[in-house]
């Protein structure tokens, strides 16, 4: 099976129900992520909204580790409720400097605001496209690499089969998980993701509720 092929249809949104689906239909192919379900439950739906705030969360998340991402998505929140691109460009770096961003994640958020505002990304138009298709549209936008457009599809869109392969947690799970002598590449990771094919995203969630419930 090629696990790109379904890409490129457009994939109904995971629900709670279809979550629970695929939780059954991998644990009857696969027993250990059947252990995990076993030890610990079924994962939680981790669901984001979609739009600019999200992306910029993602965004923060890059090459830091969950708790310092969300400091300073929570010291942006405390300026304005939910971040808007009109709102993001009336900071100035001196504000964006001192609520947490980089110079690098501060250029790539104000890109990001000026392209939607300017039409050039419509996030809205993301939700008819098929998953490749949605996933190329994301990462022509400086700062949104392979794993930021990865997360957006899966928790906001909630495309049931995307694999974050780069994501670091996931490969520690996966190490875990399949006794792996060492941990996954990127390149590895996506070949051992085929086999959850078509999904790959609860096996992700999965994987992630396994690495955030055990032992660092």
């Amino acid at each position: 099976m090629n696990p790109r092929k379904d890409r490129n249809k457009i994939s109904p949104s995971l629900t709670k129900a279809k979550l629970l689906e695929g939780v059954t239909k991998l644990c009857r192919r696969d027993p250990d992520l059947n252990k995990i379900v076993v030890t610990i439950g079924p994962p939680p739906m981790w669901v984001r909204k979609q739009g600019f705030s999200t992306l910029v969360y993602i965004i923060l998340e890059q090459k830091v580790s969950i708790v310092s991402a969300k400091a300073v998505y929570q010291r942006l929140m405390d300026v304005m409720e939910t971040p808007t691109p009109q709102e993001f460009l009336g900071l100035s770096d001196s504000e964006l400097k001192l609520i947490g961003f980089s110079r690098q994640k501060m250029r790539y958020c104000r890109l990001l605001a000026e392209s939607i505002l300017t039409g050039v990304l419509d996030l809205s138009a993301l939700r008819r496209m098929s998953d490749d298709a949605a996933h190329a549209k994301l990462t022509t936008m400086k700062g949104i690499g392979p794993w930021s457009a990865d997360v957006y599809l899966l928790t906001a869109l909630r495309r049931p089969d995307i694999w974050p392969s780069a994501d670091i947690a996931l490969a520690a799970a996966v190490q875990r998980v399949k006794r792996l002598r060492s941990r996954p590449t990127a390149e590895k990771l996506e070949v051992l993701g085929r086999r959850w094919t078509p999904w790959r995203s609860v096996a992700a969630r999965l994987l992630w509720h396994h690495y955030l419930n055990s032992p660092k």
